[in-house]
C-alpha cells in the first residue's frame, strides 16, 4: 500500500465528494447536508456543527479512502470503473441506511414521535428523500465520483 498517494488521492476524492454535495444543496437539488449531519452529533451549536461537521465528514472520508484502497491492494490493480463500482455501492449503503439515523442520532426528530425539545433536526426518511426527491441522485454522484478519483489515481505498488 502506498500510504502517500493514498493519502493524497483520498484528499482529493474527498474534496470533489463534499463539493458535489454542498454544491447539490446550494443549487437547491437536495437538502441533504451530511457534515451538518455529522457535527451536530457532537454539538447543538449549529453553527459549531457545519465546521465541526465538515472537518470530520473530510477526514472520515480519508479514512474510507484506505477502504478502497485495501480492495484495490488485495485485488492487484485499480481502474475508474472498479473505483466507480465501489462508490456506486458505498452510496447505495449509505442512501438504504439513511432512514436508521433518527435512531442513533441525538438531534434528529423521530418518524413516529415528531420532533422535540433536543430532537429537532428533520428525518431523512427512506433514502433521504425527506431531504428532496434528487436527495439519492446526488449522494449516488457524490460517491461515484469520489470512487472514480480513487479508482483512477491510485495506482497499488506491483506485488
Amino acid at each position: 500500500m502506498d500510504v502517500g498517494s493514498a493519502l493524497l488521492w483520498g484528499f482529493v476524492a474527498s474534496a470533489a465528494m463534499i463539493t458535489i454535495l454542498q454544491g447539490s444543496q446550494s443549487l437547491g437539488l437536495s437538502r441533504l447536508n451530511l457534515p451538518f449531519l455529522v457535527g451536530t452529533v457532537f454539538t447543538a451549536d449549529r453553527h459549531k456543527s457545519v465546521i465541526l461537521g465538515l472537518g470530520l465528514y473530510w477526514v472520515g472520508g480519508w479514512l474510507f479512502a484506505f477502504v478502497y484502497v485495501l480492495i484495490f491492494t488485495s485485488l492487484g490493480f485499480s481502474s475508474w470503473w472498479l473505483g466507480g463500482i465501489l462508490g456506486l455501492l458505498h452510496g447505495a449503503a449509505l442512501l438504504s441506511c439513511m432512514h436508521m439515523l433518527s435512531h442513533i442520532h441525538p438531534r434528529i426528530a423521530n418518524e413516529y414521535d415528531g420532533p422535540s425539545r433536543t430532537r429537532r433536526i428533520e428525518p431523512p426518511g427512506r433514502f433521504g428523500l425527506n431531504y428532496g426527491p434528487r436527495t439519492p441522485l446526488t449522494t449516488l454522484l457524490a460517491q461515484l465520483v469520489y470512487g472514480l478519483i480513487l479508482g483512477s489515481f491510485y495506482q497499488p505498488p506491483p506485488q
